[in-house]
């Protein structure tokens, strides 16, 4: 049996026990705030858990390393989309400790690429198409310094609401300890 025939068959009885009964909610977040985190396995439950969240109390964005790479790409499109849409009025980036984007070996990815059947070729064309996959798969060597720099692109993002308070945080994956980088509400006071 695949995992997808595992997945099909419980959903199936999921649904014909209306078990979804329980996670009944609007498109809307309770508390209004919209969260990007890292997608790491051990923050599934225990982040929400950690900050008192149940269903429908949160947007919550996920990507390798709670990074936001890009000015006006998906993640931080999500954020905007949150805030203008869909009523969050306050952002929390949250990195965690040992972060497997802290030591990310591009090299290793790309050889994993290739082993799996990409054409090496390939990141040849890419570099001269203006892709660097070093900078495209960068990590960090601080989630302190990763979680300022993700809270200070959207903090200063031309269509940001600048109103709207944006946390910074990070999460120790073993206990749930939430740590306070920089408060949003502290930001607003200053400026």
């Amino acid at each position: 049996m695949t995992i997808l025939s595992e997945i099909i068959d419980f959903n199936k009885d999921f649904v014909q026990e209306e078990k979804f009964k329980e996670y009944e909610t609007t498109k809307f977040p309770d508390k209004k705030i919209v969260i990007l985190t890292c997608m790491d396995t051990r923050l599934t439950e225990l982040l929400p858990k950690a900050m008192n969240l149940k269903n429908g109390d949160a947007k919550i964005i996920k990507s390798a390393g709670a990074i936001v790479t890009h000015p006006f790409g998906s993640v931080m499109r999500s954020i905007l989309v949150a805030i203008y849409q869909l009523q969050a009025d306050e952002v929390y980036i949250i990195g965690h400790h040992d972060c497997g984007m802290s030591s990310v070996d591009t090299k290793s990815i790309v050889q994993s690429m290739v082993e799996r059947g990409i054409d090496k070729n390939l990141f040849t064309t890419l570099k001269y198409s203006g892709i660097d996959m070093k900078e495209w798969l960068r990590g960090f060597n601080d989630v302190t310094e990763s979680v300022k720099s993700s809270v200070d692109l959207v903090r200063n993002h031309p269509l940001m609401d600048h109103k709207v308070p944006v946390h910074g945080l990070v999460v120790d994956p073993h206990t749930g300890k939430l740590d306070i980088i920089t408060s949003g509400y502290e930001y607003l006071v200053e400026n």
